[in-house]
């Protein structure tokens, strides 16, 4: 089955018959005509690869996914992409569903797609989780991510279900599809969007995002193309509450040769291993860093974390003088952590680092500063020296605990 598409492949004048278009089409939809001139075929899916090949610039893509208010209003409803992890839903795709249904407020269908070898009982606990809808796309080359198939894959569905909106998580995942697929069909793309609203005024999705470093917080709206797309950092978002209730639509989506066609394969799958801590699953955060000194004032930290039951995080400062391992950095540039108790130990709380922590349910700060950008958001705040207030709290543990 050929994918469907909207829009063609233009062959200008200016093209040579050079055929270097013909080796870059992963599609074999190109080939050069008796006149030496390029001629496409309908098998051409409108993957841009053959533009970019082209040391003539003789090629170019035209697509009918923008256009004018009554073309655009042919798109409706939300499409999630939902990765997986072990066989489960990951939780950016519970956060992902909870906000779809906060956007769509009852009144916009909520679709979720799967891309795996074997779903499991995912469909059922995506619907449970938001979705109206599921698009299961199985087969057994689906096991890992894959660049290629996943944007095909994603591509044939938004093109024949035309979404209003498509969302993905700021995943390494996400990152890597999303890009490729907005250029596939001409629109326009949001990365890392901490906030998600749908403007009251003309319906239309508004993306915030931090931008120059973090130092300020943009709102980007895609007016003249569809679908609105946005990978949103995970942990920003809330979930909703489990509904078991909850009905939807199950659908199998037919895999054509041209969508499952892949350039690279997975050798070995290696998971992590040792202290590589996924702070984000955590349930108790405790971050230090600049004023923590060193990497040995950390144990600190984490014989608190230890008899509290959480795990310990840090700043970007703290990581970058190479007191504490990557994994565990909370930010920006690090990961998004959700808590319910999130506890800053010698933080400055620059916005970079309020980006990853600040949907924590309840957050602690403490900081010799007492002027310090902590103080204007976090719950509680102590002023003092970390070296005095953290060993006696420690102790203090100890001593109700016995």
């Amino acid at each position: 089955m050929r994918v469907s598409v909207s829009g063609f492949l233009e062959i200008k004048d200016s093209c040579t018959g050079c055929g270097i278009c013909v080796k870059t089409c992963p599609v074999q939809a190109l080939s050069i005509n008796d006149m030496k001139k390029a001629v496409v075929s309908e098998e051409c899916t409108l993957c841009s690869i053959c533009i970019d090949s082209c040391p003539f610039e003789s090629l170019a893509v035209h697509h009918a996914f923008g256009g004018n208010k009554e073309e655009l209003a042919n798109y409706s409803g939300i499409l999630v992409l939902c990765e997986m992890r072990n066989g489960s839903p990951d939780r950016s795709a519970y956060e992902l569903l909870g906000e779809a249904q906060k956007l769509s407020a009852g009144e916009k269908e909520v679709t979720a797609l799967i891309i795996t070898n074997d779903p499991f009982d995912t469909p059922e606990k995506l619907i449970h989780a938001g979705a109206d809808r599921v698009v299961k796309a199985v087969h057994r080359d689906l096991e890992h991510f894959s660049t290629e198939p996943w944007n095909s894959i994603l591509t044939h569905v938004i093109r024949t279900d035309l979404p209003e909106i498509v969302l993905a998580a700021a995943t390494t995942t996400g990152r890597d599809v999303m890009p490729r697929v907005s250029k596939s069909l001409d629109t326009g793309l949001t990365a890392d969007c901490t906030e998600l609203k749908i403007d009251p005024d003309n319906g239309m999705l508004m993306q915030t995002r931090p931008a120059f470093g973090g130092n300020i917080m943009a709102t980007i709206v895609c007016d003249r193309t569809r679908p609105q797309m946005s990978t949103v950092r995970p942990g920003v978002m809330k979930p909703m509450e489990t509904d078991t209730s909850r009905t939807g639509q199950i659908i199998d989506l037919e895999l054509s040769v041209e969508m499952l066609r892949n350039r690279s394969k997975v050798l070995e799958f290696i998971p992590s291993r040792g202290d590589e801590v996924d702070i984000t699953e955590a349930e108790i955060v405790i971050s230090g860093g600049r004023g923590m000194k060193n990497p040995e004032n950390f144990d600190l930290l984490h014989d608190l974390a230890h008899l509290l039951g959480g795990t310990v995080g840090a700043s970007r400062a703290a990581v970058d003088n190479g007191w504490i391992e990557y994994p565990r950095q909370v930010g920006q540039t690090g990961k998004t952590v959700q808590p319910t108790t999130y506890l800053a130990v010698g933080i400055s709380g620059a916005v970079q680092h309020r980006v990853g922590m600040q949907s924590s349910d309840v957050i602690y700060a403490v900081n010799k500063d007492r002027d310090a950008n902590i103080f204007e958001f976090c719950t509680e705040g102590f002023v003092g020296d970390l070296f005095e207030i953290i060993p006696a709290l420690v102790k203090e543990i100890k001593k109700r605990r016995g």
